[in-house]
């Protein structure tokens, strides 16, 4: 069977742009089970509250959610188990001296389907405080209504 190319975004953390900075970002692969590809496939993951840590020398990600696959009856993982990320040696122990840094964090932001196989976007992140929060939020407001007023302007001399 032929390698489909391309790339299919399977899911994405919303939530880590509002409740993050995020400094660098990097794409690597991912350890899984044969009925945990087939439930990714078919878009049933969670990066909600995932997070990813390194261990001896070794790069895992934690608490990202891949329900059971239906048909996968005896064959099926913990949802919520412990996966391996795959990177270079140099770019985990980079990642390491990073995520110790104070305040940093690595987090998930995405998971897809590149050229037939799972990869994950993963964000060396930096955690906003509540007032950071509330300033992107502005910024967001203000830049949709410099935008709707544009619209509104470009109407009226068409």
């Amino acid at each position: 069977m032929p390698v489909k190319r391309g790339t299919k975004l399977i899911a994405q953390n919303r939530k880590a742009r509002h409740e993050y900075f995020i400094e660098d970002v990097y794409e690597c692969g991912i350890v899984l089970a044969g009925t945990e590809v087939k439930s990714i496939r078919a878009g049933k993951v969670n990066l909600k509250d995932a997070y990813a840590k390194v261990e001896n020398g070794e790069l895992y990600i934690i608490g990202m959610h891949i329900a059971p696959y239906e048909q996968g009856n005896m064959f099926n993982c913990d949802p919520f188990r412990v996966r391996k990320l795959l990177m270079h040696k140099r770019e985990i122990l980079k990642l390491q001296r990073l995520s110790q840094a104070d305040g940093y964090s690595l987090i998930p932001l995405q998971l897809c389907m590149r050229d037939g196989l799972v990869k994950v976007e993963l964000a060396v992140a930096k955690g906003k405080k509540l007032y950071d929060k509330r300033s992107s939020i502005a910024d967001r407001d203000a830049k949709r209504d410099v935008d709707r007023r544009l619209k509104e302007a470009r109407k009226q001399y068409d």
